[in-house]
């Protein structure tokens, strides 16, 4: 039809044109042709241009292109912004996704074992065949270069026992491609393009996949991509991968790939960390900076660059480099045949620093501080804001006691722990790492009664004193668990906390710091029929770990250790459990800062509330310490598992927070809009109401 022709047509009918024309502007906006990052002046967003150019001058040793994504905006760039080059090993990265596409669709997930959906894993060669390793291979395996395979991209032996080694391979990833080209039954390149690419503004001529350059052009009829290499893409289409990690797996209000899995893929896996590994002269010690094919300085290996930057990283140095506290992501590829300099026997990373650290230093200090001190997690869609009421009303109590986890037993008290201290007046005559008590009164009018138990009673200063971590009373029966016992352990009373029994098992692998969700009343309004336990994923409460995990186990089953299934990640939008406690995922990540935390139900917004608190971490020694300078975050969540939101996130609050707190149910106000906060600040038993607003003005 002519332009004229057009005009006669939507002549007759405007409004028939207007709606077709708003069905083609909301098709580009979900397709993502026509987003493209604004470009903006480095200078004027407060960027230093001297360090921009110093990484652009050591990225072109290598030739290639660039480009520097900050806060959104394309603010630096050099090379051919519209050439394909071929990004070797960053193609491990890219792929990846297609994984995060079939685990958030609920078609895979990190456990499943990868015979299940290649059933030829491994052969050829034929001496693979009759391996009993075959059979224990996980997809977990497969994206953490522990699967056991050697480095080429074809056929290999297996070299050693799944999740016993970690080796650089190509192998290993095209296995895993293959796994899910074979559950889809689909070219690769064709469903990310369907889920992912098309939905982020990547056209065809931005990214395409080579044919297989190790194995046949198809397996059963079906293009097979691989991992391993094969990827040639623009920086272009590089940034745009790059941002949507950057955002956690969310492009323009839509989630492609879940949060969770871009934390997973962007930090060690504790299955997998201090791995031996193979040819240590050229990967030194790989197995603790590597999470799902990518790459990361969770150690710390790279000092000035932060601890949560991660990053793509192929043959002649093609990286796609995120680094989420300063907002920043930056892309660069180089020249065929030509890579960065390397000295000998220099420690693998040593080649990034001249080009990570410039764009580290190119941020503004204050907005890197900024950056992170920002929440983990998006805001809540549920809660807007908690109102804190004024320091002067805060009720402070039993004055030399800290800890206090709570639950709301079948005789409406609230059941509490003290540590290092005497508890409630008139206080016990010696000081005590664990003692027991319970409240009486509400917020306004507490009244603590301390419990003498001759079975559960602790000393000892400290790491060297036994304190409780989480309490619970189902079926009047009191649940506590015990942090600083190796790492941690379990106990039970049947006689409201004057008598003790101790399991004769521990958590021996991280659960060091665990609590347990609270309910209702003795366990009332609970979800199901599991108690759940969420813990730092650290063997110690003195040490601040990436994550916290999660651990479930049936209401009459608490005292079997056998029982007790862990996080393992999501299929779909349903939990994976295992038994084994080496599967565990996190069920939250924020880098170096999961420490104590408590967790509870709110039945009124139907959310689940979990506090976690940190200290401020600034150079005087009160600022190393919660009791006397801190911060915490409340974030909550529709599930025991998430997904996680933040209702509530300050790096200094008002008043020192102490290192726990709870939310007691039992004061949870009937119309839900007030909850109260105990905390331990000072060594106190400290009450502080707030009030929570709603995004729904209807609340």
């Amino acid at each position: 039809m002519t332009s004229n022709g057009i005009c006669r047509f939507f002549g007759r009918d405007p409004s028939l044109f207007r709606r077709c024309l708003l069905i083609l502007v909301l098709v580009g906006s979900w397709t993502g042709v026509g987003f493209a990052f604004e470009q903006a002046d480095p200078g004027a967003m407060g960027l230093d241009v001297g360090q921009l150019n110093a990484a652009r001058d050591y990225a072109l040793t290598g030739g290639g292109a660039g480009k520097v994504i900050y806060r959104g905006k394309d603010v630096f760039r050099w090379g051919d912004q519209r050439k394909c080059y071929d990004l070797k090993s960053t193609s491990k990265s890219i792929g990846l996704t297609a994984l995060g596409v079939a685990m958030r669709e609920g078609r895979m997930s990190l456990s499943d074992q990868a015979i299940q959906y290649q059933p030829d894993l491994g052969v050829p060669p034929d001496d693979n065949r009759d391996n009993p390793w075959r059979n224990e291979i996980t997809l977990f395996h497969l994206a953490t270069q522990t699967a056991g395979f050697e480095k080429p991209g074809g056929y290999t032996k297996l070299v050693f026992a799944p999740g016993t080694k970690w080796n650089y391979s190509d192998g290993g990833p095209n296995w895993l491609a293959e796994c899910i080209t074979l559950e889809y039954r689909r070219d690769i390149q064709e469903l990310l393009f369907n889920r992912v690419f098309t939905p982020i503004g990547i056209k065809r001529s931005d990214l395409r996949w080579r044919d297989n350059a190790y194995r046949s052009r198809d397996i059963e009829g079906i293009r097979r991509c691989e991992f391993g290499s094969g990827v040639l893409a623009n920086v272009e289409a590089m940034a745009r991968i790059g941002w949507l990690y950057r955002q956690r797996g969310q492009w323009q209000g839509r989630q492609l790939i879940s949060a969770s899995f871009v934390s997973q893929a962007a930090r060690t896996p504790e299955a997998s960390r201090g791995l031996p590994v193979l040819f240590p002269e050229q990967y030194n010690d790989a197995s603790n900076h590597y999470g799902l094919l990518w790459w990361n300085n969770h150690d710390g290996t790279l000092p000035a660059v932060p601890r949560e930057a991660f990053w793509s990283w192929g043959l002649y140095d093609s990286i796609i480099l995120v680094a989420p506290g300063l907002d920043l992501v930056a892309v660069r590829t180089g020249d065929a045949g030509v890579s960065w300099k390397r000295r000998p026997q220099a420690h693998h990373y040593e080649v990034l620093k001249p080009f990570f650290e410039p764009l580290v230093r190119a941020v503004p200090r204050d907005a890197a501080r900024e950056g992170q001190n920002r929440a983990p997690y998006p805001a809540s869609p549920v809660i807007s804001q908690i109102v804190w009421d004024p320091p002067e009303t805060i009720v402070r109590r039993a004055e030399g006691s800290d800890n206090w986890p709570l639950t709301w037993g079948d005789d409406d008290a609230l059941y509490t722990a003290y540590g290092d201290g005497w508890g409630f007046e008139p206080k016990v005559e010696k000081k005590l790492s664990l003692g027991l008590a319970k409240v009486l009164g509400g917020p306004d009018d507490v009244r603590g009664i301390n419990i003498r138990s001759a079975t559960a009673e602790q000393t000892g200063p400290g790491p060297a004193g036994k304190k409780a971590s989480g309490l619970l009373m189902v079926d009047g029966v009191l649940y506590l668990l015990v942090r600083n016992a190796g790492n941690s352990q379990l106990m039970w009373s049947t006689n409201r906390g004057e008598t003790w029994t101790p399991c004769d098992w521990r958590f021996t692998e991280s659960m060091g710091c665990p609590t347990f969700l609270n309910f209702g009343r003795n366990y009332a309004g609970s979800r199901d029929g599991y108690v759940y336990l969420y813990s730092p994923d650290s063997d110690s409460a003195y040490t601040a770990a990436d994550g916290m995990i999660l651990a479930r186990v049936s209401t009459d089953q608490i005292r079997r250790r056998q029982a007790y299934e862990f996080y393992a990640g999501i299929r779909g939008d349903r939990p994976v459990w295992s038994r084994d406690i080496a599967r565990r995922l996190p069920v939250f990540v924020h880098a170096g800062r999961c420490r104590r935390s408590s967790v509870c139900y709110h039945p009124q917004l139907k959310r689940y509330l979990w506090w976690q608190g940190f200290p401020t971490g600034g150079d005087g020694p009160d600022e190393q310490d919660a009791r006397f300078a801190g911060g915490f975050g409340i974030y909550d969540a529709p599930e025991p598992w998430g997904p996680w939101t933040t209702a509530f996130f300050t790096e200094r609050w008002d008043v020192a927070p102490g290192e726990s707190a709870s939310i007691p149910t039992r004061w949870l106000s009937a119309d839900g809009r007030t909850l109260v906060l105990v905390f331990s600040g000072r060594d106190s038993f400290c009450v502080r109401q707030a009030t929570i607003h709603r995004r729904d003005s209807s609340y």
